[in-house]
């Protein structure tokens, strides 16, 4: 064995912390001022020193994942927030702010450093305003290209008429690839109302016979303004029931969770430990029931399997969605978790519950096997989804991927156990990788996560079964209105079942925050599609978008 200590990226401490006075000195002609987030130090930049400082970031100090940019307008100055991070710690953050005049919102793209900072800049451009020089494509995201005014900026008129002729609208054909010479190209509309882009996703593509020269996602068709209407809610008790709404189809507490996360850190609320377990035990369960959704509708999508797998898969998820229906008194908009911890005890009687819990997971390892059996194990399902779709581990850091997607490219990288909450580092279980990179890989992830889920929810099922009844809080104290202390700024995130689900709270002394961000793993993966459909196969390109197992509420918000 190797006594040599591994060579240390600049600023990060042998104890795994971080030196923010050498990253000072590291970016020490660009840095004009330091503030403190909750989570992490940030260093102010000029506009024009953006690539330069991301770019040595990610070089030199090993911050490879922009998590998240936030986008938001002062009275007297726009401001672009970068959240860095680091895919083998992600504990390691630091944030950039960019300031700019209100007079000329303009900052330089980090495109050529982050792919994924493509979407994120195109949406703080659209959203609240900012422009990016030199980004290669800043254009409208989630609104219409013939939309007046940006949504989140102070000076947004809401009556403005928004109903233009439609010769106002853009020419797809007009922004075609360039195609190889003598290629005899095709425009072809994927979607929006078609049941293999999983919701309302319209993919503008450009084929050259059979095979995907360039593919563009465009979203937006179910945006529904979710920040906004945080942002004009009280943190105690009208915010918590819309992260149901975000990933809407089974992931209700992992949403809550991640705003839970955030707002109890930013106002310093304490979590009872006992419903720190149930918090675990009840998110397991939800992501179960997506990741059963998503492998069903993926066999669907490949191989029209709708009598075996898919209900095979809807069937498990009936049974969780009724011990969480128990649980909770909800199907699939919960509301059950609050900040300080959940909204009510275990359902009476709990031996009657815990029994069934158990009944169900000890099922459901054997319906894994079947799974494998029909689906993994599969030549058909095999020929469709082995080696296509192909995401190389560099280019799923640079779109900011996380989650299974991530993870089926070998990146080892969970944030239950990377960076803990709740009671996940009380318990045993392994993060599940997969090197092939392909669709299989994700499938296959997926898969074998469901397994991991199910070995978390017994071990908290026997830990709350020996729980000493007077010891059973569900709840701190949280005083009835927060109000969290002017310009105290937060970026925390929670393992949602499709990836890193972040939110960034800004608070002015007032019960509302000041500025509400989602960072959805949705989003962020679905950038990627382009990079795994390019040079495949119609169909392939189907199957990789069903591999990323998006949700369109959590795309959109």
């Amino acid at each position: 064995m190797s006594l040599e200590q591994p060579e240390l990226d600049v600023g990060e401490r042998p104890d795994g912390g971080l030196d923010y006075d050498a990253l000072a000195d590291l970016l020490s002609e660009y840095v004009l001022d330091r503030e403190q987030h909750i989570n992490c130090e940030a260093f102010v930049i000029r506009p024009g020193d953006v690539p330069a400082v991301l770019s040595t970031l990610r070089d030199r100090a090993g911050f490879d994942h922009m998590s998240c940019l936030t986008a938001q307008e002062y009275r007297d100055r726009y401001e672009s927030i970068y959240h860095l991070r680091k895919y083998d710690d992600p504990t390691q953050e630091l944030s950039i702010v960019v300031p700019t005049a209100r007079d000329d919102p303009t900052s330089e793209s980090a495109t050529d450093v982050f792919d994924t900072a493509n979407w994120h800049e195109r949406e703080a451009y659209d959203l609240v305003g900012i422009e990016y020089e030199d980004h290669p494509d800043l254009r409208r995201i989630l609104m219409p290209e013939t939309w007046q005014g940006h949504p989140l900026s102070r000076d947004y008129n809401q009556d403005q008429p928004q109903i233009v002729p439609l010769r106002e609208y853009p020419n797809p054909m007009d922004k075609r690839t360039e195609a190889p010479d003598n290629a005899d190209t095709m425009f072809l509309n994927i979607g929006p109302h078609h049941p293999a882009t999983h919701g309302v996703l319209h993919l503008k593509t450009i084929l050259d016979g059979e095979q995907v020269l360039d593919v563009d996602p465009d979203i937006g068709y179910l945006h529904r303004c979710e920040e906004q209407m945080c942002q004009q809610s009280t943190y105690r008790h009208q915010i918590m029931p819309y992260p149901d709404r975000w990933d809407y189809l089974s992931s209700g507490i992992l949403n809550e969770w991640a705003y839970a996360r955030t707002a109890e850190d930013l106002a310093d609320l304490e979590v009872p430990e006992y419903a720190q377990v149930i918090r675990t035990m009840s998110a397991e369960m939800c992501r179960i029931a997506s990741h059963l959704l998503a492998v069903g509708t993926f066999a669907l999508d490949i191989y029209g399997d709708f009598t075996a797998i898919f209900m095979y898969a809807v069937t498990d998820r009936e049974k969780v969605e009724k011990l969480l229906e128990d649980l909770t008194g909800q199907r699939l908009m919960f509301n059950y978790l609050r900040l300080g911890g959940v909204a009510w005890d275990l359902p009476e009687p709990r031996e009657e519950y815990f029994e069934n819990v158990r009944s169900f997971t000890e099922q459901f390892r054997e319906s894994l096997t079947e799974y494998h059996d029909m689906l993994s194990s599969n030549e058909l399902f095999q020929m469709r989804v082995i080696d296509t779709g192909i995401l190389p581990p560099e280019e799923a850091k640079r779109y900011g991927c996380t989650g299974p997607v991530a993870r089926g490219s070998g990146i080892d990288y969970d944030l239950r156990r990377d960076d803990p909450y709740g009671y996940y580092d009380e318990l045993e279980w392994d993060v599940v990788t997969d090197d092939g990179c392909d669709n299989y890989s994700r499938a296959l992830v997926r898969l074998n996560e469901m397994e991991q889920s199910a070995r978390i929810i017994d071990q908290c099922v026997d830990i709350l079964e020996n729980w000493p009844v007077d010891d059973r809080r569900i709840q701190s104290n949280v005083p009835r209105t927060l109000k969290p202390d002017p310009d105290k700024e937060i970026y925390r995130a929670v393992e949602g079942a499709k990836g890193e689900l972040g939110i960034y709270i800004r608070a002015d002394g007032t019960e509302r925050p000041a500025r509400f961000k989602i960072r959805s793993p949705s989003f962020c993966n679905l950038q990627s599609l382009e990079v795994m459909s390019e040079g495949e196969y119609i169909p392939d390109l189907i199957a990789a978008l069903g591999s990323l197992d998006i949700v369109l509420g959590e795309v959109d918000r």
